[in-house]
């Protein structure tokens, strides 16, 4: 997997406990894998007012690898089962990914 700009990274954040589901719906949508972390999410009072939500403090964050070309079909399956107005209530986004490579680049080699 190799490329040079061709690659979004989706990251996502659900409620403990709704990592599998995020994943089975990117899966069907065209991701290969991904990787799950732990973490605990923080909020003020005023952002859950704001907002109309209840923050859970034990978080999943899911982090993807993706195609230009796939990430909106894997975004919008991923709002679907698990977006804010489900019980998971998860928040994506993606980040420009500049490089991928599993080996060392050769200018970053030679340095």
């Amino acid at each position: 997997m190799e490329g040079n700009g061709k690659f979004e990274l989706i990251v996502c954040i659900v409620n403990a406990g709704f990592s599998q589901n995020v994943m089975a719906a990117a899966r069907k949508a065209g991701a290969r894998g991904g990787s799950i972390l732990r973490g605990r999410g923080s909020a003020n009072p005023e952002s859950e007012e704001f907002f109309n939500i209840t923050i859970q403090p034990d978080k999943e964050v899911i982090l993807i690898l993706a195609s230009e070309d796939s990430k909106d079909a894997i975004l919008k399956a991923i709002y679907k089962d698990s977006g804010l107005t489900t019980d998971a209530n998860g928040i994506a986004f993606t980040l420009p990914v500049e490089r991928t490579t599993f080996t060392m680049p050769k200018e970053l080699d030679e340095a």
